[in-house]
Parts: C-alpha cells; sequence; structure tokens
C-alpha cells in the first residue's frame, strides 16, 4: 500500500516535471556540498538513514535542521530574488502554502541560496507573500539542490526524497495537492 502511494507520488510530480519552464543557472559561488575526490563522490553534510540533516536558519535567526522535522511533509523552494522562474511560481507556492494553513502535519521552507535574508524579506513583504524565508546554515548537498533554481524538493514524513523538481512550475496544479494530502495521510 505504501509503495503504491510513494509510485502515484513520484508519477504525478514527474508529469508536472513534464510542463516546467526552464530553470535559471544558479551562481558558480554557491558551495558545493560534494566533491569529487579520486572519482567518488565524498560527503560533507551530516547524514543518516533517512537522508542528509540539511539545517536553515529562518528569519529570526533561529536554526531548523531536516531531521527536526521528521514526521512532518517538507516542501523546500530554493529560489532567489533575481530569478524570473523563481518569481513567476511564487503566488502559487503562496496559495498551496494557504491551503495547507493550521495544518502541522506539513512545512514549507522558502530558502534564499543567495542567503540575503534581509532582500527576500522585503521581497515577501513587497508582494504580500505569506512565506517565511530561510537561509542556508549548512551546505546544501547535490541531491537537493544541483545547478539549477528554482528547485523545489518533497520529503515525506520519515526525510526521505519523493520528488525533486527543477524549474518554475504553477502549484496551484490540483495533482500538486492531491500528492501532498496522500504523503500527509500517509502513516
Amino acid at each position: 500500500m505504501q509503495r503504491n502511494i510513494r509510485a502515484k507520488i513520484v508519477f504525478t510530480f514527474v508529469m508536472v516535471v513534464c510542463f516546467s519552464f526552464a530553470a535559471c543557472s544558479q551562481q558558480e559561488k554557491e558551495k558545493q556540498s560534494v566533491n569529487a575526490v579520486e572519482g567518488e563522490q565524498v560527503r560533507e553534510d551530516n547524514t543518516s538513514a533517512s537522508g542528509p540533516d540539511v539545517t536553515f536558519t529562518n528569519e529570526n535567526g533561529d536554526a531548523v535542521s531536516l531531521q527536526s522535522l521528521k514526521g512532518k511533509v517538507v516542501f523546500i523552494n530554493f529560489w532567489a530574488t533575481w530569478c524570473p522562474p523563481c518569481i513567476h511560481e511564487m503566488p502559487s507556492i503562496n496559495k498551496l502554502k494557504k491551503d495547507y494553513e493550521g495544518n502541522s502535519n506539513i512545512i514549507f521552507l522558502m530558502v534564499d541560496v543567495d542567503g540575503k535574508m534581509e532582500k527576500s524579506k522585503a521581497f515577501m513583504k513587497k508582494n504580500n507573500y505569506d512565506l517565511q524565508v530561510y537561509i542556508p546554515k549548512s551546505s546544501i548537498p547535490t541531491e537537493f539542490l544541483g545547478r539549477a533554481i528554482p528547485t523545489t524538493v518533497i520529503l515525506d514524513k520519515e526525510g526521505q526524497m519523493i520528488s525533486r523538481i527543477e524549474g518554475g512550475r504553477d502549484y496551484s496544479n490540483p495533482e500538486i495537492a492531491q500528492a501532498l494530502n496522500e504523503l500527509i495521510e500517509s502513516n
């Protein structure tokens, strides 16, 4: 039963990916969380059986680790204020978050890859978005964020990556809400 739900979710997100916009190229100055050493991948971040323990800082300066969010579905959007596809998808992410207002089983992390908290907060305020901004406190693994933004990562309640979506999307698509609902309702 669990595999069927996951298969549906993965299929849904893959279908959504097919209708993507072009992604912005990420600036070279971004820290890499994986180094190539003698042809092997060596991780710099902490990992566990449920995936990497990445840490972000919210606008109040509080650190939030992915491990601390186990038991919740996590919607992570990596973005920047200068990225047109990021800006284009923001209204639909804001609406999606509002649809889950009051639901403690899902959390939305809007991660500014440039780490410019004040600029990102001003952007959210100017556009009347109810999306809390986070900045990376630790390295972001390349399995989460390659070299393109926007990138959205969906984690299940166990911290497993269910989907990684590069490029802008319309998150008001009912299939996305259905997939998130299935994740929220799963054990």
